[in-house]
């Protein structure tokens, strides 16, 4: 019955690009900070870009309406701050070496849940090494000098998605 509901909805769009990430706690904020950076771009109608906070798997019913998702965040892999990682859903279900935010888990959740309706989007991480996540509303000195980048491969990487064949 679930599945015949979002059998239902409005025709699939084909990115869905989700900043997340807490702006009250430093770098843990930057996936925030880039999609906000990122809507004040003009984009094809093909796609949407949402920013997700703190979000928790219940949001997966945005997840049903697209082909891809593109989930701009921080990565906690061990290496310098800054370090940028690009990531599948089996790079988050399989790298035992990785330490999983509990972004990630809201993620595969909702990826998760997504599936059981029988729309499964294309789960794509660009990542970025945090410096310091602490109580308080600005990015570190060396993320904030970085924001510009990571925008930048941002885009390249939604151009990508967009003209990728599923």
């Amino acid at each position: 019955m679930l599945a015949a509901f979002f059998l239902g909805v409005a025709e699939m769009k084909k990115l869905l690009v989700l900043g997340v990430g807490n702006i009250l706690m430093m770098d843990e904020g930057i996936g925030v900070h880039a999609v906000h950076e990122l809507l004040k771009d003009e984009w094809p109608e093909e796609m949407d870009l949402i920013d997700g906070g703190t979000f928790t798997q219940d949001i997966f019913y945005l997840f049903v309406k697209y082909e891809k998702i593109l989930v701009l965040d921080i990565v906690m892999g061990g290496q310098e701050p800054g370090t940028i990682y690009r990531l599948t859903e089996d790079d988050l279900r399989q790298n035992q070496k990785q330490t999983l935010s509990l972004h990630d888990i809201d993620l595969l959740d909702s990826i998760s849940m997504a599936r059981m309706t029988g729309k499964t989007p294309e789960l794509h991480v660009l990542g970025i090494e945090p410096e310091t996540i602490n109580w308080n509303m600005e990015l570190t000195p060396k993320l904030a000098g970085l924001l510009p980048n990571y925008v930048e491969l941002a885009r390249q990487e939604i151009t990508m998605l967009l003209h990728k064949n599923p």
